[in-house]
């Protein structure tokens, strides 16, 4: 049985975006006989709120989106991410970096080369050993970071399997290219886990077979097939949709007053229009 999942962070109100996420992954597993589930992204302490949460479901229970429990919650599974991270910790694949980020833009300097997300690639400390083991004693703040180099000498080659959102569309096999991130963040000294080690263990741990998200985290992908062949975890087909863009083609932001969820509902806009206005 196919199982969807919609993953939303409570870190700020639901826009027409998240709507079209969480509306295509429920259509689809309305429409296969699967299994539709919510999860909440919540490991970061700092920018989560309850009453996000709450509106959470308040948004997707308006539009007609109905859901298995419980719903499960990153906050109340940090031993699982830690048994990850330690796994991969183990096996000599990841190491603490000290650098601020301004110290790595600084470093890296302007003509850098780039992660898909615009951030400069990392792959190695930029402090030297020394000052790297002063931070350390000293009890600074730290990032541990997937030793990218090594981790794709366990791995080999990686691809993942690509199916359209539409079912007439192709499926097709895309060439993973998780280098392109560099040596990405997987923990922080104040975090447990980042998205790309909790989405992996959580998406292997609700049995999801179909991850359905926005054209956004495409790239991403890659950095995901890595930990899941590292940590022994199966691979689930991946279909990447079309975003919802504001006036001047750009992604929305939960700071979008215009496009949020709550604000639309009390204008009066019905379901059936949020459908339309997100094209479905």
């Amino acid at each position: 049985m196919s199982v969807f999942r919609f993953a939303p962070s409570p870190n700020g109100f639901l826009h027409l975006g998240h709507a079209l996420s969480a509306l295509i992954n429920f259509d689809l597993a309305r429409s296969s006989g699967g299994r539709f589930l919510l999860r909440i992204e919540d490991i970061d302490a700092a920018r989560c709120r309850p009453e996000y949460e709450a509106a959470i479901y308040q948004d997707l229970a308006w539009l007609g989106l109905t859901w298995e429990q419980p719903v499960r919650r990153q906050s109340a599974h940090t031993g699982a991410y830690r048994a990850a991270l330690e796994r991969l910790q183990r096996e000599g694949l990841v190491y603490p970096s000290f650098e601020t980020r301004g110290e790595i833009a600084r470093f890296a300097g302007a003509a850098a080369p780039r992660d898909p997300d615009g951030a400069p690639l990392y792959s190695g400390s930029m402090l030297g050993r020394e000052e790297d083991a002063r931070r350390a004693a000293a009890g600074a703040p730290f990032a541990l970071r997937l030793a990218m180099t090594a981790a794709l000498a366990r791995t080999g080659p990686l691809t993942w399997i690509e199916s359209g959102v539409d079912p007439r569309q192709e499926t097709s096999e895309i060439v993973a290219n998780p280098e392109a991130w560099g040596d990405v963040v997987l923990a922080r000294k104040e975090l447990d886990t980042s998205y790309h080690l909790a989405v992996v263990v959580d998406d292997a741990a609700q049995g999801v077979t179909d991850v359905v998200r926005g054209q956004d985290l495409f790239a991403a992908t890659g950095v995901h097939r890595v930990l899941q062949t590292l940590l022994g975890l199966p691979m689930p087909v991946y279909r990447h949709h079309r975003l919802v863009l504001d006036d001047d083609g750009h992604k929305l932001s939960k700071s979008s007053r215009s496009t949020a969820l709550r604000e639309l509902r009390a204008q009066g806009v019905s379901p059936g229009a949020i459908r339309h206005m997100v094209g479905l």
